[in-house]
């Protein structure tokens, strides 16, 4: 399988591109990363993909982890905005005019405000992975995920939370708990290549934009909130999540009544990455979503 590095200017910084597959004419699939600051590695499960639809995978390190710039002496890059204009950076830079667009996570926040606030043209169609259109209905699900923790993990992050003070041992434990619950475990021998080889992750970016954890919206995204806004996506959409996802059923629904149209598949004994729970059931899809498309 052909898979081709790039680094693209985007400014003063350089974003890392991987592009999978080869060109044989059909659009290509455009995957944004989680996080901010997850990297693109997740996304090499999906590598098969590429050839089995015949069709370009096109990941990338969003700026602040991975092979990308990392400016940690400036976190005030570290928005919405600047992540929005290196999409556009990159979809110029590679002449894509028509792609597929896959979002997982605060991936799929992007591609929102993406399409949202540019309506841009040249989309044949929005893939959203365990996503979100608002913040605070986010914020308020994950806070009902943690009732399903033991009484003393849930005291353990509710005194965190009291007293803002995320640093304890005691809470790192108990929120780990609860991603490995609702999200993935911690990296083990176990683990598909991708997911345990070392990489450059954003915590600064996270924090800055997000919070300190999942359910905590602090950072400069506390206020996203594009439900409304969603009624003018006009592209067809498929909105997957995974039945143990910190993208609960309620927050999956906002996207779904919100976008007309939309198709809305809940994956089975599948966390909030849906991919590497299941693998074979994912790719096919996403096979299936793109079989009558370009």
């Amino acid at each position: 399988m052909q898979v081709t590095e790039k680094w693209l200017p985007f400014g003063s910084f350089t974003t890392y591109v991987r592009i999978v597959g080869l060109d044989e004419g059909r659009t290509p699939l455009i995957l944004l990363h989680g996080g901010p600051g997850s990297t693109h590695n997740y996304f090499e499960l999906l590598d098969e993909l590429a050839t089995k639809s015949h069709r370009q995978l096109i990941m990338y390190d969003q700026i602040g982890c991975g092979n990308s710039s990392i400016p940690d002496d400036h976190p005030e890059y570290y928005n919405a905005q600047t992540w929005v204009n290196e999409l556009i950076n990159l979809r110029t830079k590679l002449h894509l005019n028509h792609f597929h667009l896959l979002g997982q996570s605060w991936g799929g926040m992007l591609a929102i405000k993406y399409l949202c606030d540019f309506q841009p043209k040249g989309i044949e169609s929005l893939i959203l992975s365990s996503t979100l259109a608002s913040a605070q209905t986010w914020g308020k699900q994950v806070h009902q995920l943690i009732k399903t923790l033991s009484k003393s993990q849930q005291a353990t992050i509710q005194k965190a939370e009291a007293q803002n003070i995320y640093t304890g041992r005691d809470y790192q434990e108990a929120n780990q708990a609860l991603m490995t619950k609702y999200a993935i475990e911690p990296v083990n021998a176990s683990m598909p290549g991708p997911l345990k080889r070392p990489k450059h992750g954003g915590l600064l970016a996270y924090q800055t934009a997000w919070g300190p954890n999942e359910f905590t919206p602090l950072g400069n995204l506390r206020n996203y909130d594009y439900v409304d806004q969603l009624k003018t996506v006009q592209v067809p959409t498929l909105i997957i999540n995974g039945d143990h996802d910190l993208c609960t059923p309620e927050v999956a629904k906002e996207m779904v009544q919100a976008i007309s149209g939309a198709k809305w598949i809940q994956v089975k004994n599948a966390r909030h990455m849906v991919f590497y729970d299941q693998p074979a059931e994912y790719q096919q899809l996403l096979l299936d979503w793109l079989a009558d498309k370009t």
